[in-house]
């Protein structure tokens, strides 16, 4: 048996034939029962790679959850348009750093839907324009899948002031989520501190917090 250490592919350990313990039924439940979800664990247990089997199942890749619980769920397999943030590529001990990455994720998205670029605006309300294009050209809504939300806090809590104004503009950037609700289907946020110890989740009261002690 191959098992899939260190992988975080979803894609890549169904196609590798590495080892997968099939949970897809909760995938299932979850996506059906809710929205917007925020999920906190320590490193290593597993956040991306859910996040990764999300992706892939809202872009309707059926074949590669062929055998598991979810193949025999889900009836439609309907495609979305998903739009998947990683933090973790990234040190942020840096100024700028933050800015540079958001901005990146911004333009490429705006660059795929038609949208002329525009740094000078407010990254929010960007994003918030892409959400709605996504929704009018796919005719259905999207998916925001984000990792590591926090880690651009945790990495620069040495230095006060760089950490305040990453604060700043991921509780600017995260409130977009609240405004775009009638372009969002399914929002999942993982992270290894709780959203309420960092408090730039404020505005987000919908939001389920499944969370372990």
């Amino acid at each position: 048996m191959k098992y899939p250490i260190g992988i975080q592919s979803f894609e890549k350990i169904i196609e590798n034939d590495y080892v997968y313990v099939d949970k897809t039924d909760l995938i299932y439940s979850m996506v059906k029962g809710g929205t917007i979800y925020f999920l906190s664990r320590p490193r290593r247990f597993g956040k991306s790679l859910l996040v990764s089997t999300l992706k892939n199942y809202f872009l309707g890749r059926k074949e590669l959850f062929k055998g598991l619980a979810i193949d025999v769920l889900e009836k439609d397999w309907l495609t979305y348009p998903v739009f998947h943030i990683d933090f973790n590529g990234s040190d942020f001990q840096e100024k700028g750093t933050l800015e540079k990455v958001i901005e990146e994720y911004i333009s490429t998205w705006e660059v795929a839907y038609g949208i002329l670029p525009n740094p000078d605006r407010d990254r929010g309300m960007r994003f918030i324009q892409v959400l709605k294009e996504a929704h009018v050209r796919a005719g259905r809504r999207a998916v925001v899948l984000i990792d590591e939300y926090d880690k651009p806090l945790l990495r620069s809590m040495h230095n006060p002031e760089l950490q305040d104004k990453f604060r700043e503009m991921l509780t600017a950037f995260y409130t977009v989520l609240k405004s775009a609700d009638p372009w969002l289907r399914f929002v999942f946020i993982t992270g290894v501190t709780k959203f309420a110890q960092m408090g730039i989740f404020s505005t987000l009261n919908q939001l389920i917090d499944i969370s372990f002690d």
